[in-house]
């Protein structure tokens, strides 16, 4: 079951993102700083929103966040998928999918017209994921600048 994250139920999908966090080897991971950053996306906003996936008896399972931008080059709004993880028992179960494709259909329900995410290069086993979708690799290159 999918359900956006709500105040109510943040507090569930913090491990989660922690988990997440730490499998890209954040250093300063801080629950009280995710807490405030995530709660700021909900359904109705139209910054973006944290979905939480329970399994069949309620428990947290998986989450990701899409958020919205614009890409210039086909003037139009685009719905990021900036998070995705799955607890690693419940990893090849259709969760991630499930996941991937609610947060296109959130995004489009947005005005979004698309949806695009990146991952790590040496993330092989969502990479298999997202090429057994009907997905489109780009060959773009991201960098970052920080002072």
């Amino acid at each position: 079951m999918i359900e956006a994250v709500s105040k109510k139920s943040i507090d569930e999908v913090l491990p989660l993102i922690r988990k997440y966090q730490e499998f890209y080897k954040i250093s300063s991971i801080d629950d009280d700083r995710n807490r405030i950053f995530f709660s700021q996306f909900d359904e109705s906003g139209n910054d973006g929103c944290l979905f939480l996936y329970r399994d069949d008896k309620g428990n947290p399972a998986a989450f990701a966040t899409v958020y919205f931008t614009f890409v210039s080059s086909i003037p139009a709004r685009v719905g990021v998928m900036n998070d995705l993880y799955t607890l690693p028992q419940y990893r090849g179960k259709g969760i991630g999918r499930d996941l991937i494709n609610h947060c296109l259909q959130f995004a489009l329900s947005k005005g979004a017209v698309r949806l695009q995410w990146l991952t790590a290069e040496d993330n092989e086993p969502a990479q298999k994921l997202y090429d057994s979708l009907d997905t489109k690799k780009s060959k773009w290159m991201v960098y970052t600048y920080a002072k």
